[in-house]
């Protein structure tokens, strides 16, 4: 009965910014890591970024690391990503996710519906 809603996905300009949000409803629990993963069409849902449940610990896939911060405010029920210097290999659908820390594909709870970042070069 979690839900994930995503926002914040558009049109972009190579090494523009964009801020995703994430928010939680129903029965999410706050010590649930969060994360977001990505998928371009004909590819694999790929990890990109996750983030502890108190905010303590974070880990990104290398592509993206120095570029992409991920947050959260767990007040708010909401993660964030902030996507710098964007490349037009980063366009993808992305999806936010949630589930026990370390974040990964064997024990996701929840996933959102997804929203599009398409990166013009």
């Amino acid at each position: 009965q979690v839900q994930l809603d995503e926002s914040g996905g558009g049109l972009v300009q190579a090494g523009g910014s964009l801020r995703l949000s994430c928010t939680a409803s129903g029965r999410f629990s706050h010590t649930y890591a969060m994360g977001w993963f990505r998928q371009a069409p004909g590819k694999e849902r790929r990890f990109v970024a996750a983030i502890s449940w108190s905010g303590g610990n974070t880990y990104y896939a290398d592509s993206v690391e120095g570029r992409f911060t991920i947050s959260r405010d767990n007040a708010k029920n909401t993660a964030y990503l902030q996507m710098n210097s964007l490349k037009p290999e980063d366009t993808a659908i992305y999806y936010c996710a949630s589930g026990p820390w370390p974040l990964s594909v064997k024990v996701l709870k929840a996933w959102g519906q997804g929203t599009l970042v398409t990166v013009s070069s």
